[in-house]
C-alpha cells in the first residue's frame, strides 16, 4: 500500500502531505479543484506519470528485487520524483531510471482511467479461471506449471529444429564452400613465421653476389694474422685477444659462405611466389594466425554438417515425445477449466447484477497448443462489444472481473486507483459500484475520484480537495464527511434535508463495515 504522500509545487497545489491507510480511500471536492491534478501527483511519484512538480514522494510497502534493481529494500521504501533543471527519480535516496522505478510499481499499482482492454483477453480470463480452479483443486497449478515449463522446452527444440532445416536446405552449398575454403588454405600451408623468414631470404638473395666478393676480398687479412700476432709479441702484449677475434671472424665467414651456397639451391622466383601466396592469405585474414583459425572454424563447421542428420533425428524424437505429453497435460486442463467455467459465469454474473448491468456469456473455446493448453476463454456481453460499450458499463464490468480475481486473493493485491468510476450513474448504480469496492478493498488499496454520494459514504478514509488561492487537501472527521456528502447532493448552498440525506446515507455505511 501508499503510506504516505508529499507533493510540493505543482500547478495549483504548493504542498501536500497526506497520510494513507488501507482499505477505499476517496478524493471529493469541486470541479476545478484539483483532484485529477492530486491523482496524476500521485502516480508521478512512483514512475508511472510524467508531471511537472518540484517533489512528488510516496513511501509504500513493496518490496524490491534487490539483485536485479541494484537497489536496497528498506522497512519503508521512498518513491520520489524531482524536478529541478531536469527530472530525477530516486527509491530510499538512491538514484535510479523513471523505467526501473515503472517497473516495480507496476507489479504492484494498477490505475483504471481509461479503457484498457488487457483484462478482457483470453489470457487474462483464462488466468482468472486457472485460479479459481487451484484454490478448489491445488495440483490443477502444479499441472499448469508443468505443462508451462513442457512448453517452453517444446518451443526451444521446435526453434532448433527450425535451424537445422533451414541449413539443410543450404546443406550441400555449406558443405562446398568449407571444403573450398579449407582447401585453399591447405594448398597453400602456410606456418607461423614463415612470412618473416621468406622475407629474409630474399633480402639475402638479393644481396648474394656482393656479399660474397666482399668476403672474399676481407679474406686477405688473414694472410697478416701472423705478421700482427709477432708484432704484438715485441711489443710485449697478449694477443689472445686478436687471435679470438681472427677466429671469430674466420668462422662468421665460412658460416655466411656456406649460407651463400645453400642459396644457390634457392629460386629467387619460388620465393617470390611464396611471398605473394603468404601476403594474400594476410590480405584475406588479417594474419597467418587467423588464416589457421578460420581454417580450423570452417573444418569444425564441415563436421557439424556431418552429424545434421543425427542431431535432427534425435530432436524430432524429442518433440514428439514432449508433444504427446503436452497434448495430455492441454486435454487435463481443458477438463478441469469445462467443470467450473459455469460457476465462475454465474459468480461473475452475480457481480454484474449487483452492478446492475446486464448477464455476460463465458465460454471455453478450442485453441492451437500454447503455454497455457489448448483452450481460450471468451466473453460476451448479451452481444455488445466491448469497444461499444459506454465508460460507466466499461469499468463496472472490469470492476466485476477485478472483484472476481480477489475472490482467491490472500493478503494485500497492492493498489487500485479508479478516477471517477462512478460517473455518470443513478444513485442505484454508484451504490452498487460502491460495495463492490468495498468488498475489493479487502485485498486493495483503492484510490478513487468521486462525485457521488453513495461511493463516497463507502469510503473508509475521506479526503476534501478545495482552492482558495491555490488547492488543498485535508482529511475528514465523521461530522466533516457528512457535510461535504451533503454539499455533493445539494450542490453549494447545503439544505438540511440533503444533511439529513447525507447522515442517514454515511450511518448506514458504516453498517457494512
Amino acid at each position: 500500500m501508499i503510506e504516505r504522500f508529499y507533493l510540493k509545487e505543482f500547478l495549483t497545489f504548493k504542498e501536500a502531505d497526506l497520510e494513507f491507510h488501507p482499505g477505499l480511500v476517496v478524493f471529493t471536492g469541486p470541479s476545478g479543484s484539483g483532484k485529477s491534478i492530486l491523482m496524476r501527483s500521485i502516480l508521478a511519484s512512483v514512475g508511472l506519470d510524467s508531471v511537472e512538480a518540484h517533489i512528488c514522494e510516496s513511501s509504500v510497502s513493496w518490496d524490491i528485487d534487490e539483485e536485479h534493481y541494484g537497489l536496497q529494500n528498506e522497512s519503508t521504501n521512498i518513491f520520489r520524483h524531482v524536478k529541478k533543471e531536469k527530472t530525477r527519480y530516486f527509491i530510499n535516496n538512491q538514484s535510479t531510471s523513471k523505467s526501473s522505478m515503472e517497473s516495480i510499481s507496476s507489479s504492484y499499482l494498477r490505475h483504471l482511467s481509461h479503457k484498457d482492454y488487457s483484462d478482457f483477453e483470453p489470457a487474462a480470463l483464462l488466468e482468472i479461471l486457472d485460479t479459481r480452479i487451484s484454490i478448489r483443486k491445488p495440483d490443477h497449478r502444479k499441472l499448469l506449471e508443468r505443462h508451462r515449463s513442457d512448453f517452453s522446452e517444446y518451443k526451444r527444440l521446435s526453434e532448433e529444429l527450425r535451424v537445422i532445416e533451414e541449413k539443410e536446405k543450404n546443406l550441400a552449398e555449406l558443405k562446398e564452400f568449407a571444403l573450398y575454403e579449407i582447401g585453399k588454405i591447405d594448398g597453400i600451408k602456410p606456418k607461423i613465421g614463415e612470412d618473416e623468414e621468406l622475407n629474409q631470404i630474399k633480402k639475402q638473395l638479393s644481396k648474394k653476389e656482393k656479399i660474397e666478393t666482399l668476403i672474399t676480398q676481407a679474406q686477405g687479412i688473414f694472410s697478416y694474422e701472423s705478421q700482427v700476432a709477432s708484432a704484438l709479441g715485441l711489443l710485449d702484449i697478449d694477443s689472445s685477444f686478436f687471435d679470438d677475434a681472427m677466429n671469430e671472424l674466420r668462422s662468421l665467414f665460412e658460416m655466411s659462405l656456406e649460407r651463400m651456397e645453400e642459396l644457390e639451391e634457392i629460386s629467387v622466383e619460388s620465393v617470390l611466389d611464396r611471398i605473394e601466396q603468404i601476403s594474400e592469405l594476410k590480405r584475406r585474414y588479417g594474419s597467418v594466425e587467423e588464416a589457421l583459425a578460420y581454417r580450423d572454424k570452417k573444418q569444425s563447421e564441415l563436421e557439424s554438417y556431418e552429424t545434421i542428420e543425427h542431431s535432427k533425428s534425435g530432436l524430432i524424437k524429442q518433440i514428439s515425445l514432449l508433444r504427446e505429453s503436452l497434448e495430455s497435460s492441454a486435454d487435463e486442463l481443458s477438463s478441469n477449466r469445462k467443470m467450473i467455467v459455469d460457476d465462475m459465469r454465474r459468480a461473475l454474473n452475480g457481480y454484474l447484477g449487483m452492478l446492475y448491468l446486464r448477464e455476460v456469456t463465458l465460454e471455453i473455446d478450442n485453441a492451437p497448443l500454447g503455454i497455457s493448453g489448448s483452450d481460450k476463454v471468451l466473453l460476451g456481453l448479451a452481444g455488445t462489444k466491448l469497444e461499444k460499450l459506454s465508460s460507466g458499463e466499461f469499468n463496472r464490468l472490469r470492476l466485476a472481473l477485478l472483484a472476481m480475481g480477489a475472490e482467491s486473493m490472500c493478503g494485500s493485491g497492492g493498489v487500485l486507483m479508479l478516477d471517477e468510476i462512478d460517473a455518470n450513474l443513478s444513485g442505484e448504480e454508484s451504490m452498487s459500484v460502491a460495495k463492490v469496492l468495498r468488498h475489493l478493498s479487502k485485498h486493495y488499496q483503492i484510490f478513487v475520484i468521486s462525485h457521488q454520494p453513495q461511493l463516497t459514504s463507502m469510503g473508509q478514509q475521506h479526503f476534501l480537495i478545495y482552492k482558495d488561492s491555490e488547492s488543498r487537501v485535508r482529511e475528514l472527521n465523521e461530522n466533516e464527511r457528512i457535510e461535504e456528502i451533503a454539499r455533493i447532493i445539494s450542490g453549494e448552498s447545503v439544505s438540511e434535508e440533503a444533511r439529513g440525506f447525507a447522515k442517514d446515507l454515511f450511518e448506514r455505511s458504516r453498517g457494512t463495515e
